[in-house]
C-alpha cells in the first residue's frame, strides 16, 4: 500500500527482497535446527510440519517492519506493532516456542538491516563524485 501511495517502486521491491530473503533464511535456519515444534499442547491451527526455530512468521513480519520503519518512519509505531502481534500469534496459537521467535525477530531485522545498508551504498544519491 505505502508503494502504491508514493508511487514508488523501490519500496514495494526492498520490502518484497527483505521478506524472501528473511523468509529463505529462516528456512534454511530451520533445517539446521531441526528443533521441535511444541508436543502436549492443543495447537489453534494446523501444526506445520517443518522445523520450529526459528519462526518464519516472526521473521517476515520485523523484516518487512524493520524496512518500513526505514522508509516511513513517521508509521514505526504501527509497523513494529504489527509485527509484534504477528509475531506473538505464533505463540498464542502454539505452533512456536518464545526462542524461536525471537530468533525469528533477529533474523528479520538483521536481514533487513543488511538489505538496508546494501542499498544505501548502491543508491545514486549516496555515491559522491569525484
Amino acid at each position: 500500500m505505502l508503494a502504491l501511495l508514493r508511487r514508488d517502486v523501490r519500496t514495494f521491491v526492498l520490502v518484497a527482497i527483505a521478506v524472501l530473503a528473511a523468509d529463505g533464511l529462516a528456512g534454511l535456519l530451520k533445517l539446521a535446527a531441526d528443533e521441535h515444534r511444541p508436543r502436549g499442547t492443543h495447537p489453534l491451527v494446523p501444526m506445520p510440519h517443518s522445523g520450529s526455530f526459528p519462526s518464519g512468521h516472526a521473521a517476515t513480519a520485523f523484516a518487512a517492519a524493520t524496512v518500513l520503519t526505514a522508509l516511513a518512519p513517521r508509521w514505526a509505531a504501527g509497523w513494529l506493532v504489527l509485527a509484534a502481534a504477528i509475531a506473538y500469534s505464533r505463540l498464542y496459537v502454539g505452533v512456536h516456542y518464545p526462542l524461536d521467535v525471537a530468533g525469528g525477530v533477529v533474523v528479520g531485522v538483521v536481514t533487513a538491516l543488511l538489505l538496508l545498508a546494501a542499498a544505501r551504498r548502491r543508491s545514486p544519491r549516496s555515491r559522491r563524485r569525484g
